[in-house]
């Protein structure tokens, strides 16, 4: 049999799959592959039958052979049962009449096997160029899945990335290998960004449609400001200090709790710096958010105390096994509550128990049931007098009575 090499001009691409392959950093069996099966569409277009084409590609020679190969039958054999559509036709395309094959070969017999090789060159321009085109595809669906693969992988990280258009308040960035996006419920509602600026942010999704991988970015998540801490605080980073819980109003105000595992080292000074350095590099990043660092303990009375640090706390009072009563002094009591209640909201998240804040004063002219129902306490027994004793009583009173009226008639 003659054979078609990949230096005739019509099917010069064996050496340019090469170039591709390294270009897009996609493995070369899968580029290979890919045109293997265009080689056989085309093939099966060329020939005009829907029969077993194979395709051979040898790299090194630079090479590529097509033929048709398939079994001789008298007639057609009968499908197994149970067999899908999809594999009724790959069945089928395995034989071959006997008076169709000796339009190939006029001696070939009943059971032997035909093997035609089909000239690539005949396939014409056309039929190259729709490989090429499926090659292209398929390049493309390659690059994707790995862009896809890379980022799904780097859920809960940190990337940076160039503004590259603001669309109906949804923030398109580019991270050079793909597009992401920063929705508009997650952006900081202060900040505002234009084309070219550069943005930080943290990867919280990532999912795949016909556009390609979409990559989620968020500025307002709670994780965003705990891996923040991870890439300023050495310590948190080499896992000596840890983060406990995170709350945040996003670009206002946070809390975060932290501890040591070395009793030698103090947690919250850990994430302040020197001169506050540490610390305010964040808040440079979130637009001035505003950052109480907790120094976390299990002492739940001594933890809740620290969450409404600076206030002064009078009472911490448990109320079953989700929720505190916390009493302070009365000119802090506005302090504690914070702006529109924020501060409470947020020592709620860190807790994760409910919160309920009074004034001292405020806490002790409440009536005694609403202090008790709100500490869950029953509400006190009233006392009843039970009718035998007020019967007692009754007859007791009526013979005073009629002691004194026998002592006035006596006088």
């Amino acid at each position: 049999m003659s054979r078609t090499t990949a230096k005739d001009p019509e099917v010069n691409i064996v050496e340019a799959l090469g170039q591709v392959a390294k270009e897009k950093n996609i493995g070369m069996d899968v580029v290979l592959q890919t045109l293997r099966n265009s080689l056989v569409q085309a093939a099966r277009k060329y020939t005009g039958i829907q029969k077993n084409v194979e395709v051979d590609i040898e790299r090194e020679r630079g090479s590529i052979r097509a033929f048709l190969r398939v079994e001789v039958v008298e007639d057609l054999p009968d499908l197994p049962e149970g067999i899908s559509a999809e594999d009724a036709l790959v069945f089928d395309e395995k034989y071959m009449l006997v008076e169709q094959a000796r339009e190939y070969r006029p001696n070939i017999q009943v059971g032997e096997t035909l093997e035609h090789e089909i000239p690539i060159a005949g396939f014409g321009r056309a039929a190259i160029s729709i490989a090429k085109q499926s090659l292209t595809q398929r390049v493309r669906e390659v690059e994707r899945q790995r862009v896809f693969d890379d980022y799904r992988d780097r859920i809960g990280t940190i990337v940076t990335g160039t503004v590259q258009q603001v669309d109906r308040g949804d923030i398109l960035v580019n991270l050079g290998r793909t597009e992401a996006i920063v929705p508009l419920r997650e952006q900081i509602r202060k900040e505002r960004y234009r084309q070219g600026d550069s943005v930080r942010a943290y990867i919280c999704d990532v999912s795949n449609n016909s556009k390609g991988p979409q990559v989620i970015l968020s500025r307002t998540h709670p994780e965003f400001l705990a891996k923040l801490f991870e890439l300023e605080v050495p310590e948190i980073y080499d896992e000596i200090v840890a983060i406990r819980a995170v709350a945040r109003d996003p670009g206002f105000r946070a809390k975060i709790s932290v501890s040591s595992r070395d009793e030698r080292i103090d947690p919250v000074g850990a994430c302040v710096g020197m001169k506050g350095n540490r610390v305010q590099a964040i808040v440079r990043e979130l637009s001035n958010e505003r950052i109480d660092i907790i120094h976390w303990t299990d002492d739940m009375q001594v933890y809740v105390r620290r969450l409404f640090a600076p206030a002064e706390v009078r009472k911490v009072l448990p109320v079953g096994s989700d929720r505190y009563v916390v009493v302070v002094a009365n000119e802090d009591l506005s302090l504690a509550i914070g702006r529109q209640g924020q501060n409470v909201k947020l020592a709620t998240k860190l807790l994760g128990m409910e919160l309920d804040v009074f004034g001292e004063d405020e806490f002790a002219q409440l009536p005694e049931a609403e202090r008790r129902s709100i500490l869950g306490e029953a509400p006190e027994p009233v006392a009843v007098v039970e009718p035998v004793e007020i019967a007692e009583n009754v007859e007791v009173a009526e013979t005073v009575v009629e002691a004194v009226e026998d002592q006035a008639a006596a006088e």
